[in-house]
């Protein structure tokens, strides 16, 4: 049987933590900036976690997360 192909785009948008979970970034962190607060902002370039619902998904098409 073949390799699995990975998903290149998701590849490189998600990681995998030591526990097993799936990391991400947060999204509207790159323009339109000024009317959002600095609070805001800060709490955008820390990474997050995908939800439960959507991680049999990713492990889909990152077979080799």
């Amino acid at each position: 049987m073949p390799k699995m192909k990975t998903n290149r785009g998701a590849a490189k948008r998600f990681k995998a933590t030591g526990s097993g979970k799936i990391k991400r970034n947060k999204a509207y962190s790159s323009h339109i900036l000024t009317k959002k607060t600095t609070k805001q902002k800060r709490g955008l370039r820390k990474s997050g976690l995908v939800d439960s619902a959507n991680t049999k998904a990713i492990k889909k098409i990152m077979p080799y997360l």
